[in-house]
Order: structure tokens, then C-alpha cells, then sequence
């Protein structure tokens, strides 16, 4: 697990923390052709070989297998995103950096996942509650709602794309952990704060079906959170 940390550190530190936006853009441009990239693969090693204590005679094959296929990802990744998957790519490059750490690390040491200690009885109820919480009480509060959906808020949209959903995902969320550590009085904090930004929205109408669409929905959310996270702590308790 150390050794993975130490890799792990090293990458965070090159990819985004000694990493500029102009080093990015340096890259995105030129390519193979960047001398960017190839002092961010320098840093790389250079990170690699302090973190591993310049211990080359035991190291130097999995510094060589990280180093080099950092390159090799990051060179894909620069030759086949656009502007419309550059989003998709930057989680696909480092989830592939990620599983050549681990593929790395276990050159050196046996990683033994115990999937008995992760599906456990209460592992399985978080990720149910989680579920429940984010996808699960988003489709109920739209399917519920959309019988009042206003023709306003469709004609004369200027908000983000999918902006709402994620929204409301975040602050169920937020509810959800605040029960969890006792926190109630933060909940009213969350509901006053979101009330002050959609102030704007409920005053600068002049439909009224906007107003109620918007406070149906804002109390759905933060009573399903509230539902939710009750029962999960009641359940845990009892298990």
C-alpha cells in the first residue's frame, strides 16, 4: 500500500500540481512535437525516483513501466480528443494512469482485494442510501413534477445544460451527510442559501406556476434527502 501511495503521490504532483494550463495548451497544439510534454514526463520520473528514494536497483523496472507508458497515454489522449470528448478523455487518461499504478505496485507487492470486507452488510446499505438519494429520487421528483412544468421555464431557459439535475443531486447529498453526522441545523443553513439565489428567480417572474414549480421541487428534494438519511441511520442502528 505504500508503494502505491508513493505513486500515486508522484502522479498527483506532475499531472496537477506542477502541471501549468499553458504547459496543457503547449501540448493540445504541438503535440509530440511539445517540449511540455516531455518535461512533464521529466518531472515524472524525477518525482518518482525522490519519492523511491533513488533506489534504481530495485525500482528501475516499474519507474520504466510508468514513466513510459505515462507517455504513451498521454500521447493518445492528445492525438484522439476534440473539443467535444476533451471531458471523457481527461477521466479516461487518468483512470489508465491509475491502473498502471496498481498494475505497477503489484509487480512489487501482491495487492489481495478482499471483497468480502467490501460488500459488507452496511457497505451495501450506504450504496443502496446513495442510489436512493442521487439517481433514484431525481426520476421521482421529475416524473412527479413535470404536470406542472410551466411553459416558461421551457421557452425561456438561459440555464446551464442539466445544470438543475446536478444541483439537486449536490444538495440531497449535502442532507444526506448532514444527518449522518447530526447536523440538522446545517440543513436550514443549505435551504436558506439556495432560497437567497433563487430569490432572483422568484421575484423577477411574473408567473406564478414558476414560483410554486420551483419551491414543489426544492421541498421534494430536500424531503426526500431528509427521508432517506432518517431511515438509513435507523437501519444502520439496527444491523
Amino acid at each position: 500500500m505504500l508503494l502505491f501511495l508513493k505513486f500515486l503521490l508522484a502522479h498527483i504532483l506532475g499531472d496537477f500540481v506542477l502541471q501549468s494550463n499553458k504547459w496543457v495548451k503547449d501540448k493540445e497544439e504541438k503535440k509530440i512535437k511539445s517540449s511540455k510534454l516531455y518535461l512533464h514526463i521529466s518531472i515524472h520520473a524525477l518525482l518518482l525516483l525522490i519519492l523511491l528514494e533513488f533506489k534504481l536497483n530495485t525500482y528501475w523496472l516499474g519507474l520504466l513501466v510508468i514513466v513510459s507508458i505515462h507517455f504513451i497515454i498521454d500521447l493518445l489522449k492528445l492525438y484522439f480528443q476534440n473539443d467535444k470528448t476533451k471531458r471523457n478523455w481527461f477521466f479516461i487518461d487518468q483512470l489508465l494512469h491509475i491502473i498502471v499504478l496498481l498494475l505497477t505496485t503489484s509487480i512489487y507487492q501482491s495487492l489481495h482485494i478482499d471483497f468480502a470486507k467490501i460488500f459488507t452488510q452496511q457497505n451495501l446499505l450506504l450504496i443502496v442510501a446513495l442510489f436512493l438519494v442521487t439517481n433514484v429520487s431525481g426520476v421521482i421528483i421529475k416524473v412527479f413534477i413535470t404536470q406542472w412544468s410551466p411553459e416558461t421555464k421551457i421557452n425561456n431557459d438561459d440555464s446551464l445544460a442539466k445544470a438543475g439535475r446536478y444541483i439537486g443531486i449536490l444538495e440531497r447529498l449535502f442532507v444526506f451527510i448532514f444527518i449522518l453526522t447530526n447536523h440538522w441545523e446545517a440543513i436550514g443553513f443549505l435551504l436558506a442559501a439556495k432560497s437567497v439565489f433563487r430569490f432572483g428567480d422568484l421575484t423577477s417572474s411574473k408567473d406564478r406556476k414558476l414560483t410554486e414549480y420551483i419551491l414543489i421541487g426544492t421541498l421534494l428534494s430536500f424531503g426526500f434527502a431528509i427521508i432517506i438519511g432518517i431511515l438509513y441511520s435507523y437501519i444502520l442502528n439496527t444491523i
